[in-house]
């Protein structure tokens, strides 16, 4: 499976679902708190050009926001 990283912060309603989702579905991810990870921050904007969260790496594929359906694409599950 696909490395998976969750950019976020605590009070984003769509990071949280995109987690929810992850851990449904059994698929392991790595966590960053851009709101106080600057570095993690600094990365993620070198990295895609998005300020807004959730930004999700699946792989070398970004996705910008919780968009379930190219999630599931990129990984491959149902």
């Amino acid at each position: 499976m696909k490395t998976v990283t969750v950019y976020s912060t605590p009070t984003c309603v769509y990071c949280k679902a995109a987690k929810d989702f992850f851990t449904e579905k059994s698929v392991p991810f790595v966590e960053y708190n851009v709101a106080s990870d600057l570095e993690r921050r600094k990365e993620m904007i070198d990295k895609t050009g998005q300020m807004g969260v959730p930004v999700i790496l699946i792989g070398d594929d970004a996705v910008v926001g919780f968009d379930k359906d190219k999630i599931v694409e990129l990984l491959g599950i149902k």
